[in-house]
């Protein structure tokens, strides 16, 4: 008869490629052995191995590691979406980011997978009527990760923050499933207009380095905006949209931006006149 941990490998092939790999890696270095297996082996589950491993980047003197992980594991129990989304978040930084080899990879060391899972669960919080945990949250997500996203905002499965350093996303801000953004993105606003007030990014965009979309406008399904653009207006779906402020270039963008990671502009228009 299978043991629980087999049952659970043959039912979760991310969870069972995170054990394999972890293995291989405490074999192959000695002195992480034991980082490797208090954070992944000696747990059952790949939610298990997260709150443990979350909770001891945010935890600190203003709130225990402990009391962090008990959160985090309420949550993920609570919502059942949770858990698909990890493994969806995790899927899309190996597959798309080619300096990523692995799972574990991603897991251990890639701090844009961290920042999100972390709103994830100041999401939850958020949600749940907890403001001011999901604010605390919030602001330790900046200060460790230097990620800001507004527990507030909604947010997709199957996102890669790459590099991540620099992310703005704004309080009413959408983005949603597979959407890749890189560093130093901004979703926010144009000014102190208050109510719903920032961008909505649809399914499959591309959003590179530097972007900044300002307002209340919507990025169209498998869209990209080029890096360093100001985008101030709709782009619609498939389209490409360069410069400062932003035009469209062509309405040609491939079936899946998101995922061919191509930053690559052809015609770059003049916006100087």
């Amino acid at each position: 008869m299978a043991t629980p941990r087999e049952r659970v490998s043959s039912i979760d092939p991310v969870w069972t490629a995170m054990r394999q790999q972890a293995e291989a890696m405490a074999g192959r270095e000695p002195t992480l052995a034991g980082f490797v297996h208090a954070t992944i082996l000696q747990h059952d589950r790949l939610e298990q191995a997260l709150s443990y491993h979350l909770a001891r980047k945010l935890g600190g003197e203003d709130l225990s590691p402990l009391a962090i992980r008990e959160m985090f594991d309420h949550a993920a129990a609570a919502d059942d979406g949770f858990g698909q989304a990890v493994r969806a978040d995790l899927s899309a930084v190996f597959e798309r980011d080619p300096a990523c080899h692995s799972y574990l990879e991603a897991f251990l060391f890639y701090k844009g997978f961290h920042a999100l899972e972390c709103w994830r669960i100041a999401h939850w919080l958020w949600n749940g009527d907890r403001k001011a945990m999901a604010l605390f949250l919030q602001s330790r997500i900046s200060q460790l990760f230097a990620v800001d996203i507004h527990p507030a905002s909604r947010i997709g499965k199957g996102i890669m923050l790459d590099h991540a350093t620099g992310i703005v996303i704004g309080e009413t801000a959408v983005v949603e499933d597979d959407v890749s953004i890189m560093q130093d993105v901004t979703l926010g606003g144009t000014g102190k207009e208050t109510g719903d007030r920032h961008p909505k990014i649809r399914r499959g965009v591309l959003l590179s380095l530097g972007a900044k979309i300002l307002g209340n406008i919507e990025i169209g399904e498998y869209s990209r905006v080029g890096a360093g653009s100001v985008v101030l207006n709709p782009v619609p779906p498939h389209c490409t949209a360069v410069g400062v402020p932003a035009k469209l270039v062509n309405c040609d963008s491939g079936e899946n931006p998101s995922q061919q990671m191509n930053h690559y502009i052809e015609d770059i228009p003049d916006n100087t006149g």
